[in-house]
């Protein structure tokens, strides 16, 4: 089976989703699974995992609907306030649901300090007892205090979203280099192949702007711990579905049939317990 792990869904709402703003206006519609369902099918993926954008838990109820009625949705990445002090419960409540398989905290938007606050560690910590994964969201000027954090949670397993969003646009890789290298040293941490068309100029990049940034993560997390996912539909800002993909397919094409089996699907199987 073939999955992506980073799929959104949402009914836009202007006031709701102000992040999308005006050089945005390909993503101020609806996106739906219909809406992807047919694109998955022409470029071979079985299923997806749909993860939060908005900052409310009535979204993780909004994507356990949509996963009733589309099969493609084989899991959800979804939020919890995890800084409440009822967090323990609210889990143990949507624990009942088995298609939400981990959770997620827009953490980019958040100031270098926000993964040191002890509320949200103490939600962190809330997660291991039910096996719960986290995605991390950040920006590579984010990476130090990322590693300082996951750091103290040996046995929680944690994704890294879109590589640490790396500057591409500016073709700097050097910090974010030796950060990525060290933050793959642990064996609970997996990264993402996601959101780096839009890290890139949008719609003015050339494949081998992204061969460095793939050989990096390919060196520190191996094919053992490396994701397939499109991040669509904000990937359309800068490109399309099938160019990604053949992307990454083109990149591999040396690796043997078991390495691509595991980054464009086996991993995901395990991690997400799909």
């Amino acid at each position: 089976m073939q999955v992506d792990t980073h799929v959104h869904f949402w009914k836009y709402n202007k006031k709701r989703d102000a992040w999308i703003t005006s050089n945005m206006k390909i993503l101020q519609q609806d996106y739906l699974p219909q809406t992807i369902s047919q694109t998955l099918k022409r470029n071979d993926i079985d299923g997806c995992v749909a993860v939060q954008v908005e900052q409310a838990e009535v979204e993780t109820l909004f994507l356990m609907e949509l996963s009733k009625t589309y099969n493609i949705i084989k899991g959800i990445v979804g939020w919890v306030d995890l800084q409440k002090e009822n967090v323990e419960e609210r889990l143990q409540y949507l624990y009942e649901n088995q298609m939400i398989k981990r959770w997620r905290h827009i953490v980019q938007s958040q100031p270098n300090d926000f993964l040191s606050g002890k509320n949200f560690q103490r939600g962190i910590a809330a997660l291991q007892p039910y096996n719960y994964t986290y995605d991390v969201l950040i920006y590579h000027h984010q990476l130090k205090p990322a590693l300082e954090f996951i750091s103290l949670f040996p046995e929680q397993k944690f994704v890294i979203d879109h590589c640490a969003k790396p500057d591409v646009s500016n073709k700097k890789i050097d910090e974010w280099k030796s950060l990525m290298l060290e933050i793959a040293k642990p064996p609970n941490v997996y990264c993402k192949l996601s959101g780096l068309f839009t890290e890139a100029k949008w719609k003015e990049w050339s494949p081998n702007e992204f061969y460095p940034y793939l050989d990096v993560v390919f060196e520190a997390f191996s094919t053992d711990r490396l994701m397939f996912g499109s991040d669509w539909p904000v990937i359309l800002l800068s490109g399309i579905y099938v160019q990604w993909k053949s992307l990454l397919e083109k990149y591999m094409e040396n690796f043997d049939e078991e390495e691509r089996e595991k980054v464009f699907g086996r991993n995901a199987i395990g991690f997400y317990e799909l």
